[in-house]
């Protein structure tokens, strides 16, 4: 979601005249887009910050502008801590940020002004969210979480759901695809929570799928994947729309956070351990080649022993492709920020280091049970370590190095998984598929 408004705020600064500038230290503006979803994201973001605002105080003829989640949240208190900070935009505030471009360009730019003082602003979504010359791109379809699970900070910097229209989506498609985009990831912080409603006309999520495929083929989009989908929200419609149609990719983010329902139940996630395995076994039944990832937080305040076992149970059974694995840190302003029994920090990281261990065995079983299969790929780019070799994603999001040349990026090809070095597969050759 952060890559996505920052190439609409890109959008928005190049439809201005705008250019990249060489180095940030040398730009005319300076954009720090941040995030809160964990307190990492906010601490690169706060030395970011203090970095400019230490170049602002010798060198002051930039604008600084922060805009974002964490500029929602901290407001005021980021311009106290740095007053070399011009503007502060929250996460409904983007509309305004053409004005502030504006006031740039005239150097008319207020001391410690932000977004409030142009006043209330109501979320809206920017018109396109591509970046030009990419051949994948993130598309947000809603905004804001309604869930409040007791850890999370989100629907505190995001507001409450809104769905974007569907004409809009389907816009935005037709010009992606236009422009080459060959990849699409449908975006939202609980994106199948998706539910768009005009007096008696009304799309749910299954529905939305269904004109995205539609559309997605009508323009030459050959692939789409979904970010972030709620299992309390799965809808037995939502699996058979991705089983019906190809265009879906067969691999899906699946979020669990935990094995014991105690657990989830103090984390407010609204299933039941049991509940979520039977929803994956719903899905495998309808795609028994999809594969699954998903984000597991341990060190929950009250969390035993047995809470722990029941979390590498419920991994057992799955076995996930990866997962997204991290111990649990209060949240000022979340409900579970003044929970009792809370977790000693070095019990947190023991239990995380078995998760994580579990997690690497699964990784590299099923992995290796992959070896031998042909597969479709999209070329992503060349390799860091190997100027002559790109870096490609199969539809299962699994990574493949295999030679190639940059005029590859951004075609489709197939190969042969012929052997794995890390959680990374090797090819000896790159066959494209011709026509896509």
């Amino acid at each position: 979601m952060n890559s996505a408004e920052s190439a609409a705020l890109v959008l928005a600064a190049r439809d201005r005249g705008w250019l990249p500038a060489a180095d940030a230290e040398g730009a005319d503006l300076v954009l720090i887009n941040t995030c809160s979803v964990r307190i990492t994201a906010e601490t690169r973001a706060l030395g970011r910050i203090a970095h400019y605002a230490g170049i602002k105080k010798k060198r002051r003829n930039f604008t600084l502008v922060i805009a974002g989640c964490m500029a929602q949240r901290m407001g005021k208190e980021l311009k106290e801590k740095y007053p070399e900070v011009d503007y502060i935009i929250g996460t409904a505030d983007r509309s305004v940020f053409p004005q502030i471009l504006q006031e740039a360009e005239e150097q008319t730019a207020a001391s410690l002004r932000d977004s409030s003082e142009y006043g209330e602003n109501a979320f809206s979504f920017s018109n396109s969210h591509f970046e030009e010359g990419q051949f994948r791109s993130f598309l947000p379809i809603m905004h804001g979480c309604n869930n409040f699970c007791s850890y999370c900070i989100v629907p505190y910097v995001r507001g409450r759901e809104i769905s974007r229209a569907p004409d809009a989506i389907a816009q935005e498609i037709r010009l992606a695809g236009e422009s080459g985009i060959r990849e699409i990831t449908l975006l939202g912080q609980n994106v199948n929570s998706y539910n768009w409603k005009v007096e008696e006309n009304s799309v749910d999520f299954p529905a939305l799928l269904e004109t995205v495929a539609v559309q997605a083929k009508k323009n030459g989009v050959k692939r789409i994947r979904f970010l972030s989908a709620n299992p309390r929200n799965f809808s037995p419609q939502t699996i058979k729309v991705i089983a019906n149609n190809e265009i879906f990719c067969r691999h899906l983010h699946l979020p669990v956070q935990h094995g014991s329902d105690k657990i989830l139940a103090s984390m407010n996630r609204g299933y039941t351990a049991a509940g979520y395995l039977e929803l994956v076994r719903e899905i495998r039944a309808a795609m028994p080649d999809i594969t699954l990832s998903t984000d597991i937080l341990v060190g929950f305040p009250s969390e035993t022993e047995e809470d722990l076992e029941q979390t590498l149970d419920l991994m057992e059974e799955i076995k996930f492709l990866y997962a997204y694995m991290y111990h649990f840190n209060p949240r000022e302003g979340t409900a579970a920020w003044n929970l009792p029994e809370q977790i000693a920090g070095d019990v947190k990281r023991a239990r995380l280091s078995r998760v994580i261990e579990l997690q690497k065995k699964h990784t590299k079983e099923l992995l290796k049970n992959r070896i031998g299969s042909r597969e479709r790929v999209l070329a992503e780019g060349i390799s860091r370590k190997n100027a002559d070799e790109l870096i490609t994603r199969t539809e299962k999001d699994e990574m493949v190095v295999v030679p190639g040349t940059a005029d590859m990026i951004g075609s489709f090809g197939e190969l042969v998984l012929d052997s794995l070095r890390g959680n990374t597969f090797r090819a000896k050759e790159f066959f494209p598929c011709h026509g896509d």
